[in-house]
């Protein structure tokens, strides 16, 4: 064999200068290369790209021929498949034709100066398309990437009131010794103050389903001292779980509410676990 025989292949390693008289080639190996192209735009950008030709320079002569040996591998059953691929060609050969033939002088003045500018634009625009479609077809999809998993759950809603610091306490305690100063009374005189009573007084004049306005339990004409004691013993009765005192919103009215027995339960389970 002449070593001037041109290179087909190399097989595991050892050149191929002939072709085996046994190779067989399927009926539709080109028909499956060929559909791999979405269609003659496709095609016409593949051929550009491979060789790394500028798509604004486009050597006509060159990428036609190259377009046509493609085409040429379409069977005649294929033909409805190549019927787009034919029009292509047919337009990349006016544009070659267009490119060889002195313009008229009387040429239209619409016309483009180059023949190529259509099909340019058209390759950019195709272009462009494409790389879109291959960034959205990179984003994670449902039931390819991922899959969709639903969780029920079951909650229930607690109204949950604005717990009352001592700040809230003293703010309103202020309030009521400062109406307290208006009223009081200068008559000196020995007062039997029991904090129990005054915290029997208060039970008796709250209700669990009804919230009392803290300065509500105040009578600011008893004086000073007994404002003290009716103070003490709201503590107490808080302390001792017996009342609740809450607020809707803070630097809001405080109301008191006496305790329910389930409720007291409740508290004192928790205080117990504290």
């Amino acid at each position: 064999m002449s070593v001037d025989t041109p290179l087909l292949a190399t097989v595991f390693g050892e050149p191929v200068h002939t072709t085996p008289q046994d190779l067989f080639i399927p009926p539709d190996a080109l028909r499956v290369f060929l559909t791999s192209f979405e269609g003659p735009l496709d095609l016409l950008l593949y051929l550009i790209r491979r060789q790394n030709v500028d798509v604004l320079n486009i050597p006509m002569a060159h990428i036609t021929a190259q377009y046509l040996d493609y085409i040429a591998g379409m069977q005649a059953e294929r033909m409805t498949l190549a019927a787009e691929y034919l029009l292509m060609a047919a337009l990349l050969i006016e544009i070659k034709s267009r490119l060889l033939l002195p313009r008229p002088p009387t040429a239209p003045e619409d016309e483009p100066d180059d023949p190529r500018a259509e099909l340019v634009r058209r390759l950019l625009e195709y272009e462009q398309m494409k790389l879109a479609a291959l960034t959205l077809d990179a984003l994670p999809q449902a039931e390819r990437d991922f899959a969709w998993l639903a969780v029920m759950l079951e909650y229930t809603a607690e109204t949950r009131l604005p717990e009352v610091c001592p700040a809230d306490l003293k703010t309103a305690w202020m309030s009521i010794l400062a109406r307290a100063r208006h009223t009081r009374h200068h008559t000196v005189q020995q007062e039997a103050l029991s904090v129990r009573e005054q915290m029997s007084l208060i039970l008796r004049q709250l209700a669990p389903d009804r919230f009392a306005r803290f300065e509500s339990l105040f009578d600011s004409a008893e004086g000073v001292s007994m404002l003290v004691v009716c103070f003490i013993a709201i503590l107490e009765l808080a302390k001792e779980g017996l009342v609740v005192v809450v607020q809707d919103v803070p630097y809001q009215p405080i109301y008191v509410r006496l305790v329910s027995e389930a409720e007291g339960i409740t508290l004192r389970e928790t205080a117990e676990k504290a």
